[in-house]
């Protein structure tokens, strides 16, 4: 299939170095990126579908970096059906899992962790909710795991590990378990600050430094943030990646912005949601964090784009996230709102407003084309002017 964008006021590449590609139109065949920027008549001709986006702007699809999935499409922690798709209207293209800790009678022993791990991932390796693409399948690291378990599971597919909810006495006894998952290639995550579900323990600078984890989960707090003392620590101690989450505490959140821009690694910054959790669902998370970093904190809405997008592919090893060439071809298109008080989506994020996501495409496949049910209609007339293949992606007013 190929699919085309065309009429584009600016694409957004994800790289917050470069955020900008020069041209007005994108062009995805088989899943990727085949051509952006200027593109010609006849390639947009040879298009299956055709967008036009009508002055509208183009970002990566957003990467949600920290979601609580169990199997399928729902929460049993919101008995909620149905929030991954939702959570593409709010210009979610990939969701990483946070491990399988809310699977109702999880089990903690080492057999049982890994069975989950690999169960999980392999579900979603086949499950595309909305058409988002959700890596799963963390390993919840719990007491009695050795390395030949993680080299175990490795083999099979599982290339993400998580610390923080096992019953060890201190979180000290992570060290050597971060220590054999990172030995063999998975990307380790910790739960950072207090405690946030009964029997888990709060995990504070010093012990983040010792276990060296690729990144700090919640780092501004999930949802009780660590004093603030140890966020320089953290920062200038260690070169561990620093998720923030909309369910975290918005201060510390701009403690951390404003830390990583002083010592230029901004590379380091990711955004998530930490959602489905006890703060609820939140298909516009992404959104409203970028908007809060670009309002409140003056960080550019370029930068908090790409803190949403290209810095999370960085870090996980992702070939999604920005808008290049060969790239996975996951786009959203974003807009002013109807009844807003600015012209274009990024002016109204930097003003602090919400935009309509227009049209999400993933694997090169328009999701829906118009307007998403999670936000107001947008400004501009996004909308398909070419279609070969018999499929209505526009959704109907709600």
């Amino acid at each position: 299939m190929k699919t085309a964008i065309v009429n584009l006021g600016s694409i957004v590449s994800g790289d917050w170095r470069e955020p900008y590609v020069r041209g007005d139109s994108i062009v995805m065949e088989d899943g990727k990126i085949s051509e952006i920027g200027t593109v010609s008549s006849a390639a947009v001709e040879r298009c299956d579908v055709v967008i036009d986006a009508d002055g509208a702007i183009a970002i990566p699809g957003l990467i949600d970096s920290q979601v609580h999935n169990t199997f399928g499409d729902y929460t049993p922690r919101q008995k909620t059906v149905g929030f991954l798709e939702s959570y593409v209207h709010g210009g979610v293209t990939t969701a990483i899992g946070a491990s399988e800790v809310h699977v109702p009678g999880r089990p903690k022993d080492p057999a049982g962790v890994k069975a989950l791990a690999v169960a999980a991932k392999k579900c979603f390796d086949h499950f595309r909710p909305g058409g988002m693409r959700v890596y799963a399948g963390s390993i919840i690291m719990e007491p009695g795991l050795v390395e030949d378990d993680f080299r175990e599971i490795a083999a099979q597919g599982v290339w993400l590990a998580k610390a923080g909810f096992g019953a060890v006495e201190t979180p000290y006894d992570y060290v050597p378990m971060v220590a054999w998952a990172k030995k063999h290639g998975m990307i380790t995550t910790v739960h950072t600050g207090g405690s946030s579900i009964p029997g888990s323990s709060g995990i504070w600078a010093d012990h983040l430094i010792k276990m060296q984890p690729h990144v700090s989960f919640h780092v501004n707090g999930g949802p009780v943030a660590m004093p603030d003392e140890d966020f320089p620590r953290i920062v200038n101690e260690s070169s561990i990646a620093l998720q923030v989450c909309i369910a975290g505490n918005l201060r510390t959140t701009f403690v951390v912005a404003d830390l990583v821009k002083k010592i230029d690694q901004f590379d380091r910054f990711l955004i998530a949601t930490d959602t489905p959790t006890g703060s609820g669902i939140m298909p516009l998370g992404m959104m409203y964090m970028i908007t809060y970093l670009a309002s409140i904190n003056g960080m550019p809405v370029e930068s908090a784009i790409a803190a949403a997008t290209g810095n999370n592919a960085r870090v996980y090893g992702l070939n999604s996230g920005f808008l290049q060439k060969g790239r996975d071809a996951d786009v959203v298109v974003i807009d002013s709102c109807v009844g807003g008080s600015k012209e274009n989506a990024l002016d109204s994020l930097r003003n602090g407003d919400i935009v309509a996501v227009a049209a999400v495409v993933t694997d090169g496949v328009p999701r829906f084309v118009g307007r998403s049910r999670n936000t107001p209609a947008p400004n501009r007339s996004v909308r398909v002017t070419t279609c070969r293949i018999p499929q209505d992606y526009s959704l109907p007013a709600h």
